[in-house]
């Protein structure tokens, strides 16, 4: 395994235990941590960032440049994954079956999409 391969798993799951974990005592009532949540899901997602950066400095690899097309392929990201959170939520939180399924379903559609936008037909 390479030393940068290594480094990007390490940080990778520090960065993903604690924006998970922020991200549950911020949205568990029971727990009354909101503040402390969120302020641990910042810090997760900012080794995320940390992660991506250190991950291509050790690969020799140009810097991430913004343009359209990137901001557009994050946003479609974004736009699936809460499509597909939402589509979880209405099925298993507020029982709502049939429209939870065509919303997840719509989620996972857009997803799909970012296959062709970012590396094209051919």
């Amino acid at each position: 395994m390479k030393k940068s391969t290594f480094v990007a798993m390490i940080l990778g799951t520090i960065g993903g235990i604690l924006f998970a974990l922020g991200m549950c005592m911020a949205l568990i009532p029971e727990w009354n941590a909101f503040r402390p949540g969120v302020v641990m899901g910042v810090a997760g997602a900012m080794v995320l960032l940390v992660m991506v950066a250190v991950w291509r400095k050790m690969e020799n690899k140009a810097p991430i440049k913004l343009s359209g097309k990137v901001i557009g392929a994050t946003l479609l990201g974004i736009v699936g994954s809460l499509l597909l959170g939402v589509g979880m939520c209405l099925t298993m939180v507020w029982s709502n079956m049939v429209v939870g399924i065509l919303v997840g379903i719509l989620g996972i559609v857009v997803l799909l999409c970012l296959i062709p936008f970012i590396k094209g037909l051919k």
